[in-house]
C-alpha cells in the first residue's frame, strides 16, 4: 500500500439552492480499493482548515478512510479567502437549514462520483458524518433526515438549538433584526440576522436535535470533553440516553476543542483529540 497520502486541494461546489459557491477538499491513501467516506462538518465561527483539522484528515486517511471536509457556504469565508471571515454579509444571512442543504449537496456530489478522486478509491454507499460543536449538531440532524448516511459521530455537539438563546436576548434580537457575536480570535463583531431564529422555529421537525437523535435508526457516537466551557458535557448524557444506538464517550480533562487552537503548529494531535479520534475509528470499524 502506498505510504504517501493524496490530497485533492480545494474544489468548488455550486449548489442550485443558493448562489454562493463554497469549497471542500479530500484526503485519502490511494490503494485502488473502495474506502468508507467520512464527511467532516466544522462548527460555528469555524472553517475546514482551522487548527488541526488537516492533521486529523491525514490521520483518518492513513487508517483507510477517505476524509472530506467542507467550508459551509455561509460561514463567512470565500473560496478565495478560505481562512478569513471576509464576507460577514453571508455570515449574517446564514441559517441551519442552509447548512444542512450544503451538507446534502456535498453528499450528492460524493454519491454521483463528482469528487476529484478516482471512483475506485471511494465507496459512495458507505458515507459517514463527523461534526464538531455546531457541526456535531448539524451532523445529528442530517443523519436523521438522509438515509444515505451510515453513521454519525458528534464531537462536543450542540444539544438543542432552541435553548441557545435566553428570552431577553431573543426579544432584543427580534427588535433590532440583528445580533452581534464577537470572534475573540479575530476581534470581529459578526452579525447574525433574526432569520436564523425564525428558521429554527419555522422548521421545528427538521431542526430539533433531541427529537432527531431519538428517531434516528442508525449508529451514533457522541464524544464530549468534561472540561468543556463552551458546551456543557452533561447535556450530551440525556441526548445519548434517548436512543440505544448512541454510544457516549466522556473524556476527562478535555476542553471544547480537545486541546486544539488556531493556528496549530504541532505535527501530532493533542492527547485528548487523539483519544477522540481513536474512539471514532474504533466506532467506525465496529
Amino acid at each position: 500500500m502506498p505510504t504517501e497520502l493524496k490530497k485533492t486541494g480545494d474544489f468548488l461546489l455550486k449548489s442550485k439552492r443558493h448562489d454562493r459557491p463554497f469549497i471542500a477538499d479530500a484526503c485519502y491513501n490511494p490503494s485502488q480499493s473502495k474506502k468508507p467516506c467520512l464527511l467532516f462538518v466544522h462548527g460555528f465561527k469555524g472553517f475546514k482548515d482551522w487548527g488541526f483539522w488537516n492533521l486529523i484528515a491525514e490521520t483518518f486517511a492513513s487508517q483507510g478512510f477517505v476524509f472530506v471536509k467542507l467550508n459551509l457556504s455561509h460561514n463567512g469565508t470565500t473560496p478565495e479567502h478560505p481562512l478569513d471571515f471576509v464576507n460577514l454579509e453571508a455570515f449574517g444571512n446564514n441559517t441551519f437549514s442552509i447548512e444542512l442543504d450544503d451538507i446534502g449537496f456535498l453528499i450528492d456530489e460524493i454519491e454521483n462520483g463528482n469528487l476529484p478522486i478516482p471512483q475506485v478509491e471511494v465507496d459512495t454507499e458507505n458515507i459517514h458524518l463527523i461534526g464538531h460543536s455546531r457541526g456535531g449538531g448539524l451532523a445529528l440532524l442530517k443523519g436523521a433526515e438522509d438515509e444515505r448516511i451510515r453513521s454519525v459521530t458528534a464531537w462536543a455537539p450542540i444539544h438543542d438549538l432552541k435553548e441557545r438563546w435566553p428570552r431577553e436576548v431573543l426579544e432584543q434580537w427580534e427588535k433590532d433584526g440583528v445580533y452581534y457575536v464577537q470572534n475573540k480570535r479575530t476581534q470581529q463583531e459578526m452579525p447574525l440576522k433574526y432569520s436564523l431564529v425564525e428558521d429554527v422555529f419555522n422548521n421545528e421537525y427538521r431542526l430539533n436535535i433531541p427529537e432527531a437523535v431519538k428517531r434516528m435508526d442508525k449508529h451514533m457516537m457522541i464524544i464530549h470533553g468534561m472540561e468543556d466551557a463552551t458546551l456543557y458535557y452533561k447535556h450530551s448524557i440525556p441526548l445519548a440516553a434517548s436512543n440505544s444506538l448512541v454510544q457516549l464517550e466522556l473524556i476527562e480533562g478535555a476542553n471544547h476543542s480537545f486541546g486544539g487552537a488556531h493556528p496549530y503548529t504541532g505535527d501530532v494531535l493533542p492527547v485528548h483529540m487523539q483519544k477522540a479520534v481513536d474512539y471514532t475509528i474504533h466506532f467506525l470499524r465496529s
